[in-house]
């Protein structure tokens, strides 16, 4: 027996209740994990809230990014076998002691990757292979503005960006999470709360603006994101941590001839080439130290209200897990 961290039907952090779950048997294709850790992150509040669409109508399990040992597996499976250590992304599901998943959609973990860092790096690590591989290609010596350089995926992007020679821009909120973004990668940390962010931008270009702007926050960023692009810049839209985007029409691109985006992790990470090229390369960066992990706060699974939370409220760094 084990149980689950779930959301009685859609609404505030008040919803996640504790369900308890038996034993499962995989069906084929499927493998059995029991969990060590999991990962959280803001798209688990998007979904408790109802801004992505809920595939049962009440107790969904939420949690989309975790790691622990393949305890069965089903017909036809043959990428991981019993006693495997793995990792993996999508879908819903990963608030509980024990899951069944699509084969398709875990990895094997190498022995330098603890389960606390897959758990913690996963959906974030391939959200940043992503965004600066997929979505807009980023090059040495492009300009990159990036949102939330203190999170858990800003902390990973900054070091990679820096890995590729670009010039990293970031934004984060007070003097405590900018000196942490400046210390995983980022050139030039702009302080939102004292700085206005463009005049920032414009300063540190010599007036041109940024090749690519990346944007998880929204409603308070979106129009200073626009704003921070050169002629024929990107906007690379993955989220929406502040609320909607508001008042935005499609001309308001015509200011720059500017470029837009809205990738979501599920259509790469479900291509099964795409996933096992892209975790390749996160792993490596993260075992040559590359790209350091920070794992800044950790609650216990039957916790994971209370870290909803503080995701919500802007009070965590870094990554942040559930143990099991």
């Amino acid at each position: 027996m084990g149980y689950a961290m779930a959301a009685k039907t859609k609404g505030g952090s008040d919803v996640i209740h504790r369900i308890e779950i038996g034993e499962i048997t995989p069906a084929a294709g499927e493998v059995v994990i029991e969990h060590q850790a999991i990962g959280i992150n803001f798209i688990d509040i998007y979904i408790r809230t109802g801004a992505y669409p809920w595939p049962v109508d009440q107790d969904l399990i939420l949690g989309s990014e975790g790691a622990g040992i393949v305890t069965a597996v089903g017909d036809g499976v043959t990428n991981v076998a019993v006693g495997d250590r793995v990792g993996y992304t999508l879908p819903n599901g990963a608030y509980a002691t024990h899951r069944a998943i699509n084969a398709d959609m875990v990895v094997k973990l190498p022995d330098a990757i603890s389960s606390d860092v897959a758990a913690a790096i996963m959906l974030k690590g391939l959200t940043v292979a992503y965004l600066l591989h997929d979505s807009y290609s980023v090059k040495a010596g492009d300009h990159v503005l990036f949102h939330a350089a203190a999170g858990g995926v800003g902390l990973l992007a900054g070091q990679w960006l820096k890995s590729l020679g670009a010039v990293a821009i970031g934004t984060a909120g007070g003097p405590e999470k900018c000196a942490l973004a400046r210390d995983h990668g980022f050139d030039h940390v702009i302080d939102y709360k004292s700085e206005g962010v463009v005049a920032r931008v414009m300063e540190i270009t010599g007036d041109s603006g940024v090749d690519v702007a990346y944007d998880s926050v929204g409603r308070d960023t979106f129009a200073g994101t626009l704003a921070s692009l050169k002629r024929h810049g990107t906007a690379v839209a993955f989220g929406q941590s502040s609320g909607p985007y508001a008042d935005f029409k499609i001309a308001d691109l015509g200011a720059g001839s500017f470029h837009l985006t809205r990738p979501t992790l599920f259509h790469f990470a479900t291509v099964r080439p795409w996933l096992e090229a892209a975790s390749e390369t996160l792993f490596t960066k993260v075992m040559d130290g590359t790209v350091k992990v920070n794992i800044n706060q950790r609650f216990p699974l039957d916790r994971a209200a209370a870290a909803h939370d503080a995701l919500a409220a802007r009070q965590t760094t870094g990554c942040t897990i559930l143990e099991v």
